[in-house]
């Protein structure tokens, strides 16, 4: 064990930090604790709001978890109020910061349903949603459509999160158009990929207006039709592996579009292609391509009901490269394969909410609403184990 150091009075809030954590990674938590207190709050005497609300963060969740909810609520509520300053103070820029702001408002929301406070969690899910519609708004009028989507995006979603249907519905519609226009952009360049990503986010944003119903199922076909013009198109070229990954997305799109014939087709020879491109990888030592496409022959396993080969993909591919995105997408698979066979609105609604942390680089978030998929299924919970298995856990 090394020494540990007492600071002086005078320490300064980044040396308080420092050796705080040193504290606890040495299993003198307490001593460590009150040192990264007294670090934020020298951080919010400074007027450094940002570290100051990370740290009061840190040290109220570490009292939520251990001790208990109300023992860290002084420090959570400080965290949460300094993050909003935070926020108020991004959105009066010229420009923002929109990754930023993300983390930001995801922090905040995560802090009240921490706390199970419900009211508080609302009331600023629908402040953040008309945050993000102003910058949907104000994007969309100066033609930056890309980041007027992932405005409209974050709107939508917090204003599901704030019971606010008809909101939600109006959002919505925004993004049905705006993603109908990337979707009309990409064909004419000739960009069936990119055309076959729009029409699956169309697909979910009209099955938000219509349910899981003709409407949906034509889009989702739709984007699954381009999918398999994007693999045809790389196959020409020579390019195996983009031509999997084509293959795997048009599957899935089929899958969910209710063609379960053209989607084992068209998974059976996905799969005999993936052995052929992971045998390439593996004679090059290239690690890294192996494991992303193992995960790639698993998710197409689950697609025609393999689960046991699947299993074994997956696990060899979590033997070279194990993370919370690898894991959530594995049980996005099997999510997707319920739900279609399932036509179910419910479940489609909580892989839109995983996949929105997935796109926002959330991991942690996205595979906890992906496993809970799962987990609150009695038919999935055997394919759960299954899954749990191949990562490693044994004790169920």
């Amino acid at each position: 064990m090394r020494t540990l150091i007492s600071p002086g009075i005078d320490a300064s809030p980044e040396e308080l930090e420092e050796l705080g954590f040193k504290y606890i990674d040495d299993g003198k938590v307490k001593d460590g604790l009150k040192l990264i207190l007294r670090a934020a709050k020298g951080y919010e005497e400074k007027g450094d709001k940002e570290n100051a609300a990370r740290l009061y963060h840190y040290f109220g969740y570490f009292l939520a978890r251990r001790i208990g909810i109300e023992k860290g609520r002084p420090s959570l509520l400080k965290s949460a109020y300094l993050y909003i300053d935070l926020i108020e103070e991004e959105i009066s820029k010229p420009e923002v910061d929109i990754d930023l702001l993300d983390e930001y408002c995801f922090t905040v929301l995560e802090i009240f349903a921490t706390l199970k406070d419900t009211r508080l969690l609302r009331k600023y899910a629908l402040e953040f949603a008309g945050i993000y519609e102003d910058l949907g708004n104000s994007y969309e009028e100066t033609g930056d459509i890309g980041l007027a989507i992932r405005a409209y995006e974050s709107a939508f979603r917090y204003y599901t999160l704030s019971r606010s249907p008809d909101d939600a519905k109006r959002i919505a519609e925004k993004l049905i158009t705006l993603y109908g226009q990337v979707a009309e952009k990409k064909v004419n360049e000739g960009d069936a990929g990119g055309a076959a990503d729009a029409f699956y986010e169309l697909a979910r944003y009209t099955r938000v207006i219509f349910g899981y119903d003709a409407h949906f199922i034509e889009m989702m076909d739709t984007a699954a039709k381009n999918y398999e013009k994007a693999s045809k198109l790389a196959y020409s070229e020579g390019d195996l592996d983009k031509t999997t990954t084509y293959l795997v997305k048009a599957q899935y799109a089929y899958l969910l579009a209710g063609n379960n014939g053209r989607a084992k087709l068209i998974g059976i020879n996905t799969i005999r292609m993936l052995n052929q491109v992971i045998s390439t990888y593996r004679t090059a030592g290239d690690d890294k391509n192996v494991s992303r496409k193992l995960l790639e022959a698993a998710e197409a396993l689950i697609g025609i009901g393999k689960i046991d080969e699947a299993m074994v993909a997956y696990k060899n591919a979590l033997e070279i490269l194990s993370d919370l995105g690898v894991k959530t997408r594995i049980r996005l698979a099997v999510a997707k394969v319920y739900a279609s066979q399932k036509t179910s609105t419910e479940v489609m609604d909580e892989i839109d909410i995983a996949e929105f942390y997935l796109k926002k680089n959330n991991l942690e978030k996205a595979f906890e609403v992906a496993d809970k998929i799962l987990e609150k299924r009695d038919e999935l919970a055997e394919i759960r184990r299954k899954i749990q298995e191949a990562e490693g856990i044994t004790e169920f």
